[in-house]
């Protein structure tokens, strides 16, 4: 026999499946802003393809994985003096810090936001030297890509 639910405990019902509903967007929110997959298996390469196309003129780059939070150091030598784009790009949440040093002397640490965002910043050489560039996080792991163009 059909037995209607009184006002009270439909109310309540109500309430309670728009909470189940709320928590459930909250979730799938959450999930699609995290990476697809994990960044120790991500191939760096194809990432990088998409996330941070080449440029013409490049005369420095590099894209890898930091996975903890020791610095990813690479170096140029002999870049020459001018007026430089650093183009920089992460994944995998948190930020990425990219020191710039020529010849030990510090030219700049621009940070990029690690939601697959690009950030630019000029870097001024003042003389020809070698060129070094430290990727670090405390976020990590995380992915990152840079490429260093001369600024038209």
């Amino acid at each position: 026999m059909f037995s209607p639910l009184n006002p009270a405990r439909a109310a309540t019902l109500r309430r309670r499946a728009r909470s189940i509903a709320a928590g459930a967007a909250v979730v799938l929110a959450a999930t699609a802003c995290s990476p697809a997959g994990s960044v120790e298996s991500a191939d760096v390469p194809a990432w990088k393809a998409t996330a941070l196309p080449s440029a013409g003129g490049v005369v420095f780059e590099d894209a890898g994985k930091i996975l903890n939070r020791d610095p990813i150091v690479k170096t140029a030598p002999e870049v020459a003096p001018g007026t430089y784009i650093l183009t920089i790009t992460c994944d995998g949440g948190g930020k990425a810090f990219f020191e710039v040093t020529l010849d030990d002397a510090r030219l700049g640490e621009p940070g990029a936001a690690c939601n697959g965002s690009r950030e630019t910043a000029r870097i001024n050489v003042p003389a020809a030297g070698t060129l070094r560039i430290s990727a670090s996080s405390v976020d990590a792991p995380l992915i990152y890509a840079y490429q260093l163009a001369p600024a038209e």
